[in-house]
């Protein structure tokens, strides 16, 4: 029987506190390292690919400050029929984009790498949820943003806080998914890599 396990560098490329808080439920040591990429889409980009693009680029900007390493990075887009909505950034944004989520269904696409920088294998994985937003109407839009300012949210949304208020029903594979790193299948991931959790 082992005395202690001895885990690889794990760094979460993320500057999101939401991120760090649920990898710190798996409970192993890792560091946090903001990848700072421009997270723009392509024209005609489909919105699970621009996640998982995303996601790939964070994982490989990270990896020369990060040569021997597990690298975990993520990255969320939704979409509202063949509208891709990202982070709005700013107020008028994000009230358009939930006056048009209003009453309606939006599928969020969370993609998550882990990139062994060592031996540079990567494996990625798109897991997606379907949201359905409550029937809100502008009042609510304006005091839901003044108290959260979710801005730096795809959909305008905190579902991890005052915004669950905002979905009436959410349906997906994980939960964590939503609030933008899916543990069910980063524990697959990091059991692939031989990394023992308990």
């Amino acid at each position: 029987m082992k005395n202690r396990t001895i885990y690889p560098l794990l760094v979460l490329g993320s500057s999101s506190i939401y991120r760090r808080e649920l990898l710190q439920h798996l409970q192993i040591p890792f560091e946090t390292a903001d990848p700072a990429i421009d997270e723009l889409a392509l024209p005609e980009e489909a919105p699970d690919a621009t996640a998982l693009r995303l996601a790939k680029e964070k994982a490989y900007a990270l990896a020369k400050s990060f040569p021997d390493a597990l690298i975990i990075t993520a990255d969320q887009v939704a979409a509202l029929d063949k509208i891709q909505l990202g982070k709005p950034l700013s107020h008028e944004n994000a009230v358009r984009q939930l006056r048009l989520m209003r009453g309606r269904e939006v599928i969020f696409h969370t993609a998550l790498c882990l990139l062994n920088s060592r031996t540079t294998r990567l494996q990625t994985r798109i897991v997606s949820c379907s949201v359905k937003y409550r029937e809100l109407n502008d009042d609510q839009i304006e005091r839901y943003l003044t108290k959260e300012q979710p801005y730096h949210c795809a959909g305008s949304a905190k579902a991890e806080g005052l915004g669950i208020a905002l979905i009436e029903r959410i349906t997906g594979e994980d939960p964590n998914a939503l609030i933008g790193l899916p543990l069910i299948a980063l524990v697959e991931m990091l059991m692939e890599e031989e990394v023992e959790l308990f």
